[in-house]
C-alpha cells in the first residue's frame, strides 16, 4: 500500500510466475465483502420496510471490514512514526460520520478507500509476478593453494588478502586479485559490461565475478571474500533501493500539509464556533468539515489511473513494478543508457577483414574460422559464423590467452591477438580497426602476416533513429559503459550520442547517474549485473530485455520484455500522459475539497450532501483515470 495512506508499504518481490488469483486474495476479498454488505444494506434500507435494523447491522459490517484495511496501519504509523497520512484523515472522517450517526456514510467512505488500496496493491503484485530475485553473484566456495602447493576448498567468507586462488576454466573468481601465474581470457561482462573477453597474464588485476574462459590461473587475493567488487554491487543496490523507497509519491506530498491542516481547521471551527454560538451545532459542523475534507476522490482516482496505465503498458511489453515508479517515469528528462546489450546486440560479429594482398578476404576468414572451430573463445563463434564453409584443419593447438595454430592444406596457420602475432605491414590497418572500436585478431600463414579480422558488438539497427527521436523531443542522452573508451566513443558516434562515460565500474555508473540527476529526473536503461547499482539509484531504473541479468531486472523499477529500443519513447510518452491524467484528477479532487469546506463550515451543506458530492466526484475522476488504459502511439513529450 502507498505510504500516503498511512499504511505499511508492501515491498516484497514475487519471484515466481504465479500470483494468487483475486478470489483467493484476502486483501481483495475483504473490500469486496465490505461492498457487498454495503450494497445489501442500502437495498434493504431503501426498498424493504421495517428492515432498518438489519440494514444498520450490514452497514456496521461493511464499515468494520473496509476500515480493517487501512485503520490499523494509519494508527500504527501515527503512534510509532508520527506520520500523518491520508489513511489517518479517512479514519478520522469515518469516525466523525459515526459520531454524527451516519453509519451508512461512514461505511461508504471505508469501502471506497479500501477498494482504492486493494486496486493498487493488486496491480503492483501482478506487475511484480515473474520478476526474479537478486542473482547470487558470489560463489559459495573458492579453491585456495596452500603453502605445500596443495589445494583445498574454503568458504568465500574465509578468504583474506594474500590467499592464492586457483581458477580453472568455467569458474567465477570469488574476490578481487592479481594474476600470479597463467594466461587466459576472462569474461568480465558481469563487472564492466564489456561484451568481448579480456586477455590476462601475470601482474594483471582481475575483479571478483570475472569468469575464466580457458586455461588455469592462479590469483593472489587483494580483497577479502566479503568485501570486494561483487559485494560492493550488492550493497550499492540495497542502499539505493532503500533511499528510493523513502522518496515521496504525489499523494505523500499532498498528505503532509493536508492532514494537519484539516485537523487544525476542524478544531478551530469547533472551538471558535462554540465560543460564539451553540457548541453542539459547531461541533457537528466540525465533524462535517472532516468528512468534507476526506480525499476520497484523490484516494481512488490515482490508483485507478495507475492501474489502468500499468495494464496498458504491459500490452506493449513494459512491466512497471509500482505506482511510484510509474509516476516518476512520467517526469523523466535525462536518459542514461548502457552500451552492451542495450544499444548493441550483445553478439560480437565480424565487422571488417583486411589483408596484405597475399590472400583474399575470403581465404583469410576461412583459415581463421577453420582454427577457431576448435576454440571455445567467444570471438571464435563470431569468426566461424562469418565463414561457414571453412577448410579442414589439423594439428590444432591453442595457447590460452594468446591464440591458436594448426595446419591447413600443408601451411602453418596462426590466429591470435596483435600482442602475440605481429601485424607487420598491417599495423596501420589494425590501429584503424581498433580506433573503430573493434577487437582485432591477426592471421599468419607460415609465420607471415596475411590478414586481420575486426570483431565488434554492433549497434542495434534502430539505435540511431531512436537516439535522434529522443534528442529531438528534448531528452538528454548519455552513454555509460564499462567498455574501453575507444570502443565506446566509436559506437557512440555512430549512434549519435555526444555524452559518453567509458571504463566505468558499477559504482562509477551509480555516481555518474547521481551527477546526471542534477540536470533533471534521470532514467537508467541497462541489462547487466554491472548496471544494477545505477538502475537502483536512478529516479527510474529500466531493465532492457527479458534476457537481462537477474540483478538488473530486480534492481529496476521498469522492465522491457523485449529488446526493441523503439519501446523507450513509447513508454515515456505513455507515462507522461498517465502522469498528466493523475495531475488532472488531483486538481479536481482538491478543488472539490476547497469548495466543500466553506459550505460545510457555514452549514449550507450537511453530511449527506457532502458525501453525495464526494461520490459524484469519484465517478468523474474514475472515468478520467480509465483513459490511461489506452496504450496509444503518442510521441513522447518535448
Amino acid at each position: 500500500m502507498t505510504s500516503a495512506c498511512g499504511c505499511e508499504p508492501t515491498d516484497t518481490v514475487v519471484d515466481t510466475e504465479e500470483h494468487t488469483p483475486w478470489w483467493r486474495d484476502r486483501a481483495v476479498l475483504i473490500p469486496v465483502a465490505s461492498g457487498v454488505a454495503l450494497l445489501i444494506g442500502l437495498i434493504l434500507d431503501w426498498f424493504v420496510p421495517g428492515a432498518g435494523t438489519l440494514a444498520s447491522v450490514l452497514f456496521w459490517v461493511s464499515l468494520l471490514l473496509g476500515a480493517s484495511q487501512f485503520v490499523p496501519g494509519a494508527v500504527r504509523n501515527l503512534v510509532t512514526r508520527g506520520r500523518l497520512g491520508i489513511g489517518l484523515l479517512m479514519t478520522i472522517s469515518a469516525t466523525g460520520a459515526v459520531i454524527l450517526g451516519f453509519i451508512e456514510e461512514a461505511a461508504a467512505l471505508a469501502f471506497l478507500y479500501s477498494v482504492a488500496e486493494a486496486l493498487e496493491d493488486r496491480a503492483m503484485d501482478k506487475a511484480r509476478a515473474g520478476l526474479r530475485a537478486l542473482l547470487a553473484l558470489i560463489p559459495a566456495t573458492a579453491t585456495v593453494v596452500t603453502a605445500a602447493n596443495t589445494t583445498r576448498s574454503v568458504s568465500v567468507d574465509e578468504l583474506l588478502p594474500g590467499d592464492r586462488l586457483r581458477l580453472v576454466a568455467g569458474e567465477r573468481l570469488a574476490t578481487d586479485g592479481i594474476v600470479h601465474s597463467g594466461r587466459s581470457s576472462l569474461d568480465v561482462s558481469a563487472i564492466t559490461g564489456e561484451s568481448i573477453p579480456v586477455e590476462v597474464g601475470p601482474g594483471d588485476q582481475v575483479l571478483a565475478g570475472s569468469i575464466n574462459i580457458s586455461g588455469v590461473l592462479e590469483v593472489e587475493a587483494t580483497a577479502a571474500g566479503t568485501d570486494n567488487s561483487l559485494t560492493t554491487v550488492v550493497s550499492l543496490v540495497e542502499q539505493a533501493q532503500h533511499e528510493k523507497g523513502d522518496r515521496a509519491r504525489i499523494a505523500d506530498r499532498l498528505a503532509r500539509p493536508l492532514v494537519p491542516g484539516v485537523l487544525i481547521l476542524a478544531a478551530l471551527v469547533a472551538v471558535i464556533g462554540s465560543l460564539l454560538g451553540d457548541p453542539g451545532v459547531w461541533i457537528e459542523r466540525a465533524l462535517v468539515v472532516l468528512v468534507a475534507a476526506s480525499p476520497c476522490a484523490l484516494a481512488i482516482s490515482v490508483p485507478v489511473t495507475v492501474v489502468s496505465a500499468i495494464g496498458a503498458a504491459s500490452r506493449f511489453g513494459v512491466v512497471i513494478k509500482s505506482g511510484a515508479a510509474f509516476e516518476r517515469l512520467g517526469g523523466i528528462r535525462q536518459l542514461a543508457l548502457d552500451k552492451t546489450g542495450t544499444l548493441t546486440r550483445n553478439q560480437p560479429t565480424v565487422a571488417e577483414v583486411v589483408t596484405t594482398g597475399a590472400a583474399s578476404q575470403a581465404e583469410v576468414l576461412g583459415w581463421a574460422a577453420a582454427l577457431e572451430a576448435h576454440s571455445t573463445h567467444p570471438l571464435a563463434a563470431a569468426i566461424t559464423a562469418a565463414a561457414p564453409q571453412a577448410p579442414a584443419a589439423a594439428e590444432v593447438t591453442e595457447v590460452a590467452g594468446e591464440g591458436i595454430t594448426g595446419l591447413i592444406d600443408g601451411a602453418r596457420i596462426a590466429v591470435g591477438s596483435p600482442r602475440w602475432l605481429a601485424p607487420g605491414p598491417l599495423v596501420g590497418s589494425v590501429e584503424d580497426l581498433e580506433t573503430k572500436g573493434m577487437t582485432v585478431v591477426v592471421i599468419h600463414r607460415d609465420q607471415q602476416p596475411v590478414g586481420a579480422i575486426g570483431v565488434r558488438d554492433e549497434l542495434r539497427l534502430e539505435t540511431p533513429d531512436v537516439i535522434r527521436l529522443l534528442e529531438a523531443q528534448g531528452f538528454g542522452i548519455t552513454m555509460l559503459t564499462g567498455d574501453n573508451r575507444r570502443t565506446a566513443e566509436a559506437l557512440a558516434a555512430e549512434a549519435g550520442i555526444k555524452d559518453v562515460h567509458a571504463q566505468l565500474r558499477p559504482q562509477d555508473k551509480a555516481r555518474a547517474v547521481a551527477g546526471l540527476a542534477e540536470r533533471g529526473p534521470v532514467a537508467m536503461i541497462g541489462d547487466g549485473i554491472n548496471d544494477a547499482p545505477a538502475l537502483a539509484s536512478a529516479d527510474v531504473g529500466i531493465a532492457m530485455g527479458a534476457k537481462g541479468a537477474d540483478a538488473a531486472v530486480e534492481s529496476a523499477d521498469v522492465a522491457f520484455t523485449g529488446d526493441d529500443l523503439r519501446v523507450i519513447p513509447r513508454a515515456l510518452a505513455h507515462a507522461h500522459r498517465g502522469r498528466t491524467i493523475i495531475n488532472q484528477n488531483i486538481v479536481l479532487s482538491l478543488a472539490i475539497i476547497i469548495v466543500l469546506l466553506p459550505l460545510a463550515i457555514t452549514g449550507v451543506l450537511g453530511l449527506a450532501a457532502v458525501v453525495l458530492v464526494h461520490e459524484v466526484a469519484e465517478v468523474i475522476v474514475i472515468l478520467n483515470g480509465l483513459r490511461a488504459a489506452r496504450a496509444g502511439n503518442t510521441p513522447a513529450p518535448s
